[in-house]
């Protein structure tokens, strides 16, 4: 099992989700989807702007701690260093539809 931290945006940019999954594509398809109650449907986080992988879920889990207390313009400049546009990366990851 892999863990993936992740910072999925609205598209406005005013709020971001820092979460940790073990399928990537498959929580981004349910956010986008507004399958699940939850933050990302409230506020409408329509674009995933960055993640990491890890082969252990617990070093995944420390980093979403660490991420967690940062603040957001660290966040940003997190993101912007890979991903300077803020594009949705999740037609990247989950290929052709």
């Amino acid at each position: 099992m892999t863990g993936r931290p992740s910072i999925p945006e609205t598209a406005d940019r005013r709020n971001a989700l820092l979460g940790v999954t073990s399928d990537l594509i498959r929580r981004v398809a349910q956010h986008k989807l507004k399958l699940i109650e939850s933050f990302a449907k409230d506020y409408d986080v329509v674009r995933l702007v960055y993640f990491e992988q890890f082969d252990d879920p617990e070093n995944a889990i420390t980093r979403e701690k660490r991420l967690k207390k940062w603040k957001r313009d660290w966040k940003a400049a997190l993101i912007e260093r890979d991903n300077p546009d803020w594009n949705d990366l999740y037609p990247e990851i989950a290929g052709p539809p």
